[in-house]
């Protein structure tokens, strides 16, 4: 999908071009995930960028140009989809303030999953079992494992404090991973970290 077409100054074209489009991809694969629909997906980008350009004068040049993007598609989303499943938090696009960069020097700490899982091997079963995840805990595996956000912009994102982030986050790897032991052995790998423990007590 291309940008959508937007009207704008040479200002905006400039922040659309350099800084808000080269994360469309991206933002395709985090829509596709909440969605699992690419029309639906299309449709949530596309209504992304276009609340991007409404709110141009809230961003700032050289920011988190991400970050904002997830946001607003995020809040997109739960305005035009997760109220089909009865649970419409309305979002008021009022709110969206301006991103700054930010960094939370724990945020790189945990970084098994995404180097067992998500390196070269995001293979159809990881993914089923990615999408099996309820919504809540699959949004901050995408955002932490596969995006790479800081724990600090995932709360800024979802709307919720770091140590929820954190626990969401614990309780969400736990799940996939039991969801994936039977995969994983299947393409034998072995829990060594297990095995070491228990010789450890």
């Amino acid at each position: 999908m291309e940008g959508p077409a937007i009207h704008s100054s040479e200002r905006e074209r400039r922040i659309f071009n350099e800084e808000l489009f080269p994360h469309l991809e991206a933002l395709k694969t985090f829509a596709f995930h909440l969605t699992y629909n690419d029309q639906d997906a299309e449709d949530l980008v596309q209504e992304t960028y276009l609340k991007a350009h409404k709110f141009i004068d809230r961003y700032v040049e050289g920011t988190n140009a991400k970050a904002w993007l997830f946001k607003i598609l995020k809040n997109a989303y739960i305005n035009e989809y997760r109220k089909k499943s009865k649970r419409p938090t309305k979002v008021d696009y009022e709110d969206i303030v301006t991103y700054q960069d930010s960094e939370d020097p724990n945020a790189s700490s945990l970084t098994d999953l995404r180097e067992d899982l998500f390196k070269d091997r995001m293979g159809d079963e990881v993914t089923i079992a990615l999408n099996s995840l309820p919504i809540d805990f699959r949004t901050v595996i995408l955002l932490c494992d596969i995006e790479e956000f800081t724990y600090e912009e995932i709360s800024k994102i979802i709307d919720v404090p770091i140590g929820t982030v954190r626990s969401r986050l614990f309780r969400a790897r736990n799940m996939l991973k039991e969801k994936l032991k039977t995969y994983a052995r299947k393409m034998g790998y072995k829990d060594y970290r297990s095995k070491d423990s228990e010789e450890e007590e």
